[in-house]
C-alpha cells in the first residue's frame, strides 16, 4: 500500500498556549506530515465561551517553532475574510514556514461566531457557497502571481496583487465540505486537495460524485489530494482508549469529537479502520486532536503508519 500521510489536527479551544505549541512541537519530533488548527473565533465544541485561539496567527508561530511538517488551517472560514486577505495570509505562512503552507478553506457554518462579531454570514448556504466558490478561484490567481481587476458577484478587485509572492511556485488551496453541487463543483474546478469525512460508503459516494465533477470541467481527480478526518486515540486496550477519550472530551464540555467513526484502540485495529478509505485513494488521515492532546497518540502514529506498511 503506497504510505499514508498523518496530519495532527490540534484544537485550538481549551487548551493553554503552552500545551497547543508543545503538542505541535511533538508531533513533528514524533514525524507527522503535518500540523492544522481550526479558524473559528469561539469554540464549536460544548459552551461557545471557552477560550480558542485565532488559527493564522496559530499557525504562524508553529510554523516558526518547525522545520519540516506542512501547516495550515483545516479549514479556514471563507467569510471571516476578504479573498485577497486571506491569500496575503497564506503567502505570509509560506515565508515563515520556508513553503509549507497549505490553504484550506471553506463556506463557514459557525452562525454563532459571525453573530457575536457582526461578520456577515450570507443569506444561505447556497449563497456562501457561491462566495466560495468566486474566492478560491482569486485566491488562486492571486497565490499565483496574477495582477489584476475583478467584479464579481461577491467581491471586487482593483489592480489586485500580493507581493511578496508565496515561496512555494504552487502554494496548495484544500477545500473542507462535502456539498455535492456546489463545494465538490468547486473542488473539481480549483482544489489542489479536499477534506472530507464519515463512513467509508458515505466518502466513497462522494468521491465518486467529486469524479463526476472532475470529469465534467475535465480535471485529473488523482491531481486532487483525498483526505479524510477522525478522532484518534492510541492504546493497546481499546477500553483504556474509550477512558481516555471520554475524559478529554469532557474537558471540551463534549460527549464526542463529532458524529464521525472514532478510531480508539491499537495501533493494528486503528489501521485496519483507516484501509478501506486509502483503498478509495484517501492517503492523508487528519486526525482530530482535543485538548488536552493526547501525547501517546501524537508519539505512537508511527506504529500506526507501520501497520498500513505491513499489509
Amino acid at each position: 500500500m503506497p504510505d499514508v500521510r498523518f496530519g495532527a489536527q490540534l484544537w485550538s479551544q481549551a487548551s493553554p498556549w503552552d500545551g497547543f505549541l508543545a503538542a505541535a512541537v511533538a508531533a513533528e519530533d514524533a514525524a507527522w506530515d503535518a500540523v492544522w488548527t481550526w479558524d473559528h473565533l469561539h469554540a464549536i465544541f460544548g459552551p461557545w465561551e471557552q477560550p480558542i485561539f485565532e488559527g493564522w496567527l496559530a499557525m504562524t508561530a508553529v510554523a516558526a517553532r518547525t522545520s519540516r511538517v506542512r501547516v495550515g488551517l483545516m479549514v479556514g472560514a471563507n467569510t471571516l475574510r476578504n479573498p485577497g486577505h486571506t491569500a496575503k495570509l497564506a503567502a505570509t505562512l509560506d515565508h515563515v514556514s520556508g513553503g509549507r503552507a497549505v490553504l484550506g478553506i471553506g463556506g463557514a457554518w459557525f452562525a454563532r461566531e459571525h453573530e457575536a462579531f457582526g461578520i456577515d454570514f450570507g443569506a444561505s448556504v447556497g449563497e456562501r457557497l457561491d462566495r466560495l466558490d468566486e474566492a478560491v478561484e482569486l485566491m488562486r490567481r492571486l497565490l499565483d502571481g496574477e495582477r489584476f481587476d475583478h467584479a464579481g458577484r461577491f467581491y471586487r478587485f482593483t489592480d489586485a496583487l500580493i507581493a511578496p509572492p508565496p515561496v512555494q511556485a504552487h502554494l496548495p488551496i484544500l477545500v473542507g465540505g462535502s456539498g455535492p453541487r456546489k463545494t465538490l463543483r468547486t473542488v473539481a474546478r480549483l482544489a489542489d486537495a479536499w477534506n472530507t469525512n464519515g463512513t467509508p460508503d458515505e466518502v466513497a459516494a462522494r468521491d465518486a460524485i467529486l469524479r463526476d465533477h472532475c470529469a465534467a470541467v475535465g480535471r485529473d481527480p488523482a491531481a486532487i489530494e483525498r483526505t479524510v478526518s477522525f478522532p484518534v486515540v492510541i492504546r493497546d486496550d481499546p477500553a483504556a482508549a474509550e477512558r481516555a477519550f471520554g475524559a478529554i472530551c469532557a474537558r471540551n464540555g463534549t460527549p464526542d469529537a463529532g458524529k464521525v467513526p472514532t478510531l480508539l484502540g491499537p495501533p493494528e485495529l486503528i489501521a485496519a479502520a483507516i484501509r478501506p478509505y486509502a483503498d478509495l485513494g484517501f492517503r492523508t488521515v487528519i486526525v482530530r486532536l482535543p485538548a488536552p492532546y493526547d501525547a501517546e497518540t501524537i508519539a505512537r502514529i508511527g506504529e500506526v503508519r507501520a501497520a498500513l506498511a505491513d499489509r
